[in-house]
């Protein structure tokens, strides 16, 4: 079963402004390994106020997701450089 993929505003904005080699890889990776297997086994789930949220890593950069088992959707919500993404991710 194939999971789809979808971005929220802000993680759109967050992907544009990345390089576009950068963005490329990332969009492959969430296309090529999240959405074609089982979401959880790529990704790590977060703890504290991020509980409920998923995180992939992609070299220097952290994608952000919420997975919805009902509509068998990846949500990105934010994308980032691993330096600040935890600290920044609400803004």
């Amino acid at each position: 079963m194939d999971w789809r993929i979808e971005y929220t505003p802000r993680a759109k904005k967050d992907l544009d402004a990345l390089d576009r080699d950068v963005a490329r890889r990332i969009a492959a990776y969430l296309r090529q390994r999240v959405a074609a297997g089982d979401p959880r086994e790529q990704g790590f789930a977060l703890t504290g106020e991020l509980r409920e949220l998923w995180r992939y890593r992609v070299g220097a950069y952290r994608v952000l997701c919420h997975i919805e088992d009902r509509t068998v959707t990846v949500l990105v919500v934010r994308i980032g450089h691993r330096g600040k993404i935890y600290r920044d991710w609400r803004r």
